[in-house]
């Protein structure tokens, strides 16, 4: 059994280099400020579909992503890693989304993109930690959803059904739901697997639109220009929210009812700090200082 499976990704601020310059006047993420990464649990999920890709023959995956030009950067990311093609949403009326507004855009396009039988995607994305919008996908298009994935065990084809692990507070389950549907995956399932170097040097000088555009626009000659005609899967394709028939008071703004206030980057340091030995005396006169302060006892 084959499967059609679109892999939600995002590429994320990387938060551990959150600076003065952090956001914007209108309160949202300055993503050009922050060095940008593809978000770790979205790599979790696309190696769930890549094993499912591993056993089921002739299994393709997608992946979707939304953001600016840049972006394609992640759809470049999961070819390398052994995806077959990728989408990236891309239009200022998509800018300065919320999950609900993000998770409609998605939606659209999968919508597009048609008769999928697996969506998968991480938890939750680091820049918000919500794990709000591949539920939320799930809503809007009518789906079973499986959430805190950690390994997809097997899919009968007769019956057309999914059986995952899941861990949860206090232990895992074992649920098994119909397809299509939606997965989202934590963290703790098998990291993806790296990149593999034949598949960087075919995909190396992939593109999307924006990127040649920006490449371009002093009037410099696209470089490697007759290599795009030759092998299409080097185009990245980008959709507008015209090319997935979005509502545009649903995108962006204008459809996020939540509006972040405010990004800090707070560490916690020490103030003082105390030495000790391993003598029976140190431990002791610890364990007297600690039960004196109620901090254990």
């Amino acid at each position: 059994m084959s499967l059609k499976i679109v892999v939600l990704a995002k590429q994320v601020p990387d938060t551990r280099q959150v600076g003065k310059d952090a956001m914007n006047a209108d309160g949202t993420v300055n993503r050009a400020a922050l060095p940008a990464v593809f978000n770790p649990e979205d790599l979790n999920a696309l190696e769930q579909a890549l094993r499912l890709k591993d056993t089921h023959p002739g299994s393709t995956i997608t992946i979707l992503t939304m953001g600016p030009g840049r972006a394609a950067e992640i759809i470049r990311e999961g070819l390398y890693r052994g995806a077959d093609n990728g989408y990236l949403l891309t239009d200022r009326a998509f800018a300065g989304a919320d999950t609900l507004a993000t998770s409609y855009a998605l939606a659209t396009a999968i919508r597009k993109i048609g008769d999928c039988d697996l969506i998968i995607g991480g938890r939750q994305a680091i820049d918000g930690d919500t794990a709000q919008v591949g539920p939320q996908v799930a809503q809007k298009l009518g789906l079973t959803q499986i959430t805190y994935t950690e390994e997809i065990l097997k899919v009968d084809e007769k019956k057309r059904r999914i059986t995952c692990r899941r861990r949860i507070d206090g232990g895992v389950e074992m649920v098994e739901g119909p397809l299509p549907i939606v997965l989202t995956v934590n963290g703790s399932a098998a990291p993806c697997r790296p990149r593999q170097a034949k598949l960087v040097m075919k995909y190396k000088r992939a593109l999307g639109a924006q990127e040649k555009n920006a490449m371009t626009k002093d009037g410099s000659a696209l470089p490697y220009a007759d290599l795009y005609a030759k092998r299409p899967y080097l185009n990245l394709t980008e959709w507008s929210a015209a090319d997935v028939d979005a509502d545009l008071s649903q995108c962006g703004l204008a459809g996020s009812p939540t509006k972040v206030k405010t990004v800090e980057s707070i560490s916690f340091q020490a103030k003082e700090s105390k030495a000790l030995t391993a003598s029976d005396t140190d431990i002791e006169s610890l364990i007297v200082e600690l039960i004196a302060n109620h901090e254990i006892g």
